[in-house]
């Protein structure tokens, strides 16, 4: 049972790990040692590049990561991605204090928090640089485990001295995911992709649909949000998902991610313009 000595034990020691190598592992365990936690990834992103992964465990009978899809570009979708980067939003969340209704039956959920086994999440989003930040992810996995608000507000009780110490750990050590400065912003490019997908083939409403269906937003709060029936919701999901030639959500969430992952020297635009170009007129261009 974690105890307060056990906590200041531990934090004394993150102290003293300031710009070491060893940083994140400490830094979970003395989180570790506050609350009950079954899993733990530690993102970094910097101001303008892609998440880099400081610290993560393999879920127990997963076998394997499938953090390298969600660095790549499935951290668009991501709830506390959203708030930090599009929001501007600090502190310590539960998953279900961020995410819309609906969000557990979106395929990004199914996709990704069905494979890291977790049953509930708790982050902490720390500015870092201008537009950076870090995004420390606590997982329950055990069966109906969750974080309770007890143990929430105990993370929140400490979270200004580990932001504190996390900027002074990231701070000086500057990261990137490639480890070198680049004049690129790839993070805004992804972020353009993802408000441009599809925008080629449907109409702007129909775009507007599918991009909030990726979110995992339901039908009932698209309706709501849009100002429209329930009914136009999903007669403008049913003429997108004939137009984009997909039938399920999990048919437009890959579809999604394949044409991001595959959009080389991404300039803006449709990222299913490149994707879905014949071979022949691929290798031209």
């Amino acid at each position: 049972m974690p105890t307060t000595t056990s906590y200041n034990e531990q934090l004394a020691r993150l102290i003293s790990r300031v710009g070491h190598a060893d940083f994140a592992h400490q830094l979970v365990a003395t989180l570790k040692s506050l609350v009950p936690i079954d899993d733990a990834t530690v993102l970094v992103y910097p101001d303008t590049d892609l998440p880099v992964v400081e610290y993560f465990e393999v879920p127990a009978g997963l076998g394997r990561s499938t953090l390298d899809v969600f660095v790549a570009g499935a951290f668009v979708l991501d709830p506390f991605y959203q708030a930090a980067s599009r929001d501007r939003r600090f502190g310590v969340f539960l998953l279900r204090d961020l995410a819309p209704t609906g969000f557990r039956d979106s395929e990004y959920y199914k996709a990704w928090y069905r494979n890291c086994g977790y049953q509930d999440e708790c982050g902490f989003l720390l500015p870092n640089g201008t537009t950076g930040f870090i995004n420390i992810a606590l997982g329950r996995t055990g069966a109906r485990s969750r974080f309770t608000r007890q143990q929430v507000a105990a993370l929140a009780a400490v979270s200004p001295v580990i932001e504190v110490l996390c900027q002074q750990h990231w701070h000086t050590r500057p990261v990137s995911s490639s480890g070198q400065a680049s004049a690129v912003n790839l993070r805004e490019q992804l972020n353009t992709a993802l408000n441009e997908f599809g925008s080629s083939l449907l109409t702007e409403r129909e775009a507007q649909v599918i991009n909030m269906v990726l979110h995992g937003h339901s039908t009932r709060t698209l309706a709501e949000k849009l100002s429209i029936s329930v009914e136009t919701v999903k007669l403008h999901r049913k003429h997108a998902y004939a137009k984009l030639e997909v039938s399920s959500q999990a048919e437009l969430f890959y579809l999604f991610l394949d044409s991001l992952m595959s959009a080389g020297n991404y300039a803006g635009g449709d990222t299913l313009i490149a994707y879905l170009q014949p071979p022949q007129a691929q290798a031209a261009t």
